[in-house]
Order: C-alpha cells, then structure tokens, then sequence
C-alpha cells in the first residue's frame, strides 16, 4: 500500500511519492543520502519524509562510523563572482 504524504504546506499541491537523494552537512562535509523515501511536491519541489525515514536518516547522520565506508562522490565547487 503506498503512504499518502498528504498536500504540500508550501503550496497545497498533492505531494507524490518518490525515492530521492538528500543531502546534508555535517561537520564540514557533504553527505548524501541516497534512495530515501520521501513526498515530493511537483509544483514546488518540497520534500517531505515520515518520521522513521527521518529517525533512519539521523541514526546514520550522527555516527561517521555508519557512513565511513560508503562510496564517494565529487562534486563541482563554483565561487559566486561578486556583483
């Protein structure tokens, strides 16, 4: 049975299910939760995710150890030129 995230608080548009990457920054660096389980607005892009996918997600964030060994990404980094 598919969970229903209910309506977007941004915009009220109905959230539909996906699996997303999120990221997050801890400690000075970049980590990138993968395959999460997330409603997702189509109108505005708002994310949402249920409590245990968020408890999942915070169990892993606040040991390095459980992330240590995932694989790793690079990623551009662009300066803003100033206006």
């Amino acid at each position: 049975m598919k969970y229903d995230y209910g309506e977007c608080e941004t915009c009220d548009a109905k959230l539909v299910g996906k699996r997303i990457k999120q990221d997050f920054w801890i400690r000075g660096k970049l980590v990138v939760i993968d395959n999460a389980p997330a409603g997702v607005c189509p109108r505005c892009g708002a994310k949402v995710v249920r409590s245990e996918v968020g408890k999942r997600i915070a169990g892993i964030l606040e040991s390095p150890r459980k992330w240590s060994k995932a694989s790793v990404m690079r990623v551009p980094v662009v300066e803003l030129p100033s206006l």
